[in-house]
């Protein structure tokens, strides 16, 4: 195997420390943006269900300056918002180079479509089973919990694997920035080097996380089907 490697992928061979750690990168940046994006797309989220016309709390500013905001954020390239948010990152993280600088812009970049997914996501629920709670004395806490998140699980789930999905692609755009990870490598080693096996390979490492996080999430998406 490592006799393949070196004839026909001589590069991958020999940065192959480099890649593992890459990996590592690519995984880290992907497991801790996401679970900020759980805690503050979610809330974001379920703010808008509850807050729309119709909601269990309706309040139309609230509702117009959140979707506003959401889809201001959204409308930005996330390549600008690297370069948009450099004093937040130099602020919270101390640099605006390397892996842990590249996790507030992908925090900020990705709530706002999380947010969205889950707000469509929620309004799938049947307004009904709310409206039946809320006559039974349920508070806004409770309807949120046991009817909107428990169900809506299914489509938050789903919503959650496209997120990750799409989050995968952005770390690789915040390789431009020198975050690491195998979007940095792909265009470090592979592109500006003109070595093509590093880019080929990156490539294939950074679709097989997504395949793994799609079967994973389709796989969730089936148990928790009614």
């Amino acid at each position: 195997m490592s006799e393949f490697l070196m004839n026909n992928f001589p590069n991958i061979w020999n940065l192959r420390e480099e890649i593992l750690i890459s990996i590592y990168e690519t995984i880290y940046m992907v497991v801790v943006t996401s679970l900020f994006s759980v805690l503050f797309g979610l809330l974001l989220g379920v703010t808008l269900i509850v807050v729309d016309k119709g909601g269990i709390l309706e309040n139309k500013l609230v509702y117009s300056v959140l979707d506003k905001v959401i889809n201001l954020f959204r409308s930005i390239p996330f390549i600008i918002l690297i370069a948009v948010v450099v004093p937040l990152t130099r602020l919270i993280a101390g640099t605006s180079i390397g892996m842990q600088a590249a996790i507030v812009p992908l925090v900020i970049g990705i709530v706002p479509f999380y947010a969205r997914q889950i707000q469509n996501a929620l309004v799938e629920v049947d307004p009904g089973i709310a409206e039946a709670a809320q006559s039974m004395g349920s508070g806004p806490i409770e309807i949120v919990f046991r009817v909107y998140l428990k169900e809506g699980l299914n489509a938050i789930i789903r919503a959650s694997s496209v997120t990750v999905i799409n989050l995968i692609g952005l770390t690789t755009m915040a390789g431009a920035i020198g975050s690491g990870g195998l979007g940095s490598l792909a265009i470090s080693k592979g592109y500006n080097r003109f070595q093509n096996d590093i880019t080929i390979v990156a490539t294939i490492l950074i679709l097989i996380l997504v395949f793994v996080c799609q079967f994973i999430g389709d796989y969730f998406t089936k148990k928790t089907m009614h």
